[in-house]
């Protein structure tokens, strides 16, 4: 029988066989080393290549700049604001709605210049094929053109109380994310609506409004006050330099005749009528002095009488020969073949309301008056020449004269407010119906001035106007038919109707009757405002009542 117990001694390795079993072992730990080695190295190797391939598909990829987003306008695309940025961007094409897109490679950017877009959604496709990676780089794009515009709604006119008085400015902005009144940034409510108060607001608001595309939308309130009316006399500066002539007038101030006395600043000759400091007036020798401005002022204003100040704007004789003479042309109305215009004025006559030197020079005087005191600057021939227009030349006008005239009126209005200056205009009788015959178009101007004053003496109405056979002869009659007229085409502009009135006699024996009775056409207009003219500057005492 045999033992099945193994015997003790089998388990025993000899020498010779312990080493040859460390060396297997030794040969196995240093193959599996290297195994090991070589897996971490391949390992290595695919992480840093992996790394330097994310590197260079992060570095080739192309960038859109210039597409927000939210919508975008069509001017925005069109004009090259969308642009692609890679390392390369030499190798980039594009597509919207599957159209190739021009690319033009400028500053290390692709521009994009698809041209105008229909407003709605589209798909952009940008490709970029380098020599870095086996295959292109690309990226797609959805994006919303918007070409609508906020839609704004405002009062033409806002009315203060005085020109230091606050004002509420209201508005709807449908469509907007932004509002701003007058710089001011106004939050709109969920309908779109706004409301602010400006403690100092400026002659014209403007309202802005913009959408997130860019879009947007401005409007113009203006600011108006209402004048407080005048009972006037003209003056010249040589005629208030005489006691002769200057004391009936203050003599009717004091007995409540008249409330107004206008005195003028430039007339027209082109001569200012005091001493200015007004550079250009002092270099081309307009000032003259011939009356101390801020004296006669004050001693009205201690009477407790206004006075309007008559500025002749673009008929300046001294202005339009100093600039012929030295070399700046452009600043005199001339004719098609370039000389000056004449139209039985002289040669140096009327100045080119378009040109900016005699617009600031104009609104530099009135800005000067209104420091002196003058509570109201009442323009005159703010006009073009009467005669074909087709025979003037107007350097730098691009638009049409009534309208650079209303410009001109508005540029001037925002500068007198800042002085609390109100603002007249003195327009042809005849511009209510034939607006574009001297360059006023009535509705235009009167929406920047606090009043129009029309000259309306009936000495100068043809035969037949508004029904009146004898205009001269009926000056009741003509003064009320026109003033209707008047007061409809002024109505909404927020403007004022202060006529001229008549005290002269022209083929017409004017007395107190037909001065009185144009009074009384006036009043039967509800205007209880005039100004008188004479061009002797005498006036008719008598037609004037008493103010209660």
């Amino acid at each position: 029988m045999v033992d099945p117990t193994p015997d003790k001694n089998d388990d025993i390795d000899t020498p010779d066989e312990r080493q040859h079993d460390e060396h297997d072992s030794d040969r196995r730990r240093r193959r599996s080393s290297w195994t090991r080695i070589l897996l971490s190295a391949a390992g290595i190797l695919l992480v840093v290549g992996g790394i330097w391939v994310a590197y260079l598909m992060t570095e080739q990829r192309p960038t859109v700049v210039g597409l927000p987003e939210h919508a975008v306008t069509p001017s925005k695309v069109a004009d090259g604001a969308v642009r692609v940025r890679a390392e390369s961007p030499d190798g980039i094409t594009a597509s919207i709605d599957g159209e190739p897109v021009p690319v033009r490679v400028r500053g290390g950017e692709a521009v994009l210049r698809p041209g105008e877009l229909e407003e709605g959604e589209h798909d952009l496709r940008v490709e970029l094929k380098s020599g870095s990676l086996p295959w292109p780089q690309s990226l797609e794009r959805s994006f919303d053109v918007d070409s609508t515009a906020p839609e704004v709604d405002t009062p033409d006119t806002v009315r203060a109380d005085s020109f230091s008085a606050p004002v509420t400015v209201k508005g709807s902005a449908a469509g907007a994310a932004r509002v701003e009144v007058a710089g001011q940034r106004v939050e709109p409510d969920g309908s779109g609506k706004f409301s602010t108060k400006l403690s100092e607001p400026p002659a014209t608001v403007t309202v802005t409004a913009s959408d997130r595309a860019g879009n947007t939308t401005s409007s113009e309130v203006r600011v108006e006050v209402d004048h407080p009316g005048m009972r006037a006399v003209h003056m010249t500066g040589l005629a208030w330099s005489s006691a002769q002539l200057r004391e009936p007038v203050l003599r009717m101030a004091r007995n409540g005749k008249i409330d107004t006395v206008q005195l003028d600043i430039k007339d027209e000759s082109g001569e200012v009528q005091y001493d200015s400091g007004v550079p250009l007036a002092e270099r081309i020798g307009a000032d003259k002095g011939y009356y101390d401005a801020r004296k006669a002022v004050e001693q009205l204003h201690g009477l407790g009488v206004r006075v309007v100040g008559r500025l002749v704007a673009f008929k300046d004789p001294v202005l339009a020969e100093a600039s012929w003479k030295s070399g700046n042309r452009q600043q005199v109305v001339q004719t098609g073949e370039g000389g000056p215009y004449n139209g039985g004025y002289g040669d140096y006559s009327f100045t080119n309301f378009a040109d900016p030197v005699v617009r600031g020079y104009n609104i530099d005087i009135a800005a000067e008056a209104a420091k002196l005191g003058f509570d109201d600057v009442l323009y005159d021939y703010v006009r073009r020449p009467d005669g074909d227009l087709g025979s003037m030349s107007f350097a730098g006008l691009n638009t049409t004269p009534s309208e650079s005239i209303a410009e001109f009126l508005q540029q001037s209005r925002d500068r007198l407010r800042d002085h609390d200056t109100f603002l007249g205009a003195s327009v042809f009788g005849i511009t209510v119906t034939r607006p574009e015959s001297v360059g006023q178009n009535i509705p235009k101007m009167a929406s920047y001035v606090d009043y129009v004053a029309p000259m309306i003496y009936p000495s100068h109405w043809g035969a037949g106007e508004y029904g009146v056979s004898d205009p001269n002869n009926e000056p009741y009659k003509i003064v009320n038919r026109s003033l209707q007229d008047w007061q409809r085409t002024v109505e909404g502009t927020g403007s004022e109707v202060i006529p001229w009135l008549q005290d002269f006699s022209l083929g017409v024996d004017y007395g107190p009757d037909k001065v009185g009775a144009q009074i009384e056409g006036t009043k039967a207009n509800g205007i209880d405002s005039f100004l008188l003219w004479s061009p002797s500057c005498q006036y008719t005492e008598e037609a004037l009542s008493v103010d209660p």
